[in-house]
């Protein structure tokens, strides 16, 4: 008798749980960046699970042009391109076209709409306050090397093709501020003499690790001595 009875007592408190759970409805108060069910934003921080949900844009272009039609005034201004083929063996899909950002920037560019989500998260919720710690200025304009490039890794012959070769990587070689201070990749990187722009770029390095899926600089090898390498392929790659 004993023994039912604490069975039916344990069958209470599992209901009574559920019930406080169900009526509690928790998952209401996860913050939305922290919520895996809730679309990503822009003005989401970057979490694990806002990483998680930037990476499942790949596969899901208008849920990715929905975060840019629904990014803050001034963030980005772009095109939303159709798949096409600018090059033989190199077909784009899910690209736009960025025109500007909160920044300008030294041409136009193509690029994947995750990678450019992932961009105007980059640039709003770190690129702009390391501008203003180290260099005392708001960032205006990025000198850039391009995005799409129809071509293999390092140009070699046989090798996997690039990132660059989907518009999935942009290359970032310098940033000019509003008080006219310039920084460049080539020069500033390992410049004890500027060491304000030495560290911007160490730190601006560092912060982007946490955005984009792969982030190559001066220290990776050669080939990048004279720019960041941004891209959308993997899930933290960061030399």
């Amino acid at each position: 008798m004993k023994t039912a009875l604490i069975r039916v007592m344990k069958w209470l408190l599992l209901l009574a749980i559920i019930a406080a759970v169900v009526l509690g409805r928790p998952w209401e108060h996860i913050p939305p960046e922290w919520h895996p069910w809730q679309p990503l934003s822009i003005e989401h921080p970057m979490t694990l699970v806002s990483k998680w949900k930037l990476s499942q844009l790949k596969d899901d272009p208008q849920q990715c042009l929905l975060v840019l039609e629904t990014a803050p005034e001034g963030a980005i201004d772009y095109l939303a391109l159709d798949d096409y083929t600018p090059v033989a063996g190199c077909p784009l899909s899910n690209v736009v076209r960025v025109r500007r950002s909160g920044v300008s920037f030294s041409s136009t560019f193509t690029v994947t709409c995750p990678l450019a989500v992932a961009w105007v998260m980059f640039e709003r919720q770190q690129l702009q306050p390391l501008a203003q710690q180290h260099m005392g200025s708001e960032l205006t304009r990025i000198d850039h090397l391009g995005s799409f490039a129809c071509r293999n890794i390092y140009h070699r012959e046989g090798a996997r093709r690039s990132q660059h070769a989907t518009a999935n990587a942009f290359d970032v070689a310098g940033f000019r501020f509003a008080n006219g201070q310039q920084v460049s990749v080539l020069r500033h990187w390992s410049d004890e003499q500027a060491q304000d722009k030495s560290a911007f770029l160490k730190e601006t390095h560092q912060a982007a690790c946490r955005y984009f899926g792969t982030v190559l600089g001066p220290d990776y090898n050669q080939p990048h001595e004279n720019h960041f390498h941004f891209d959308a392929s993997g899930f933290g790659f960061c030399r």
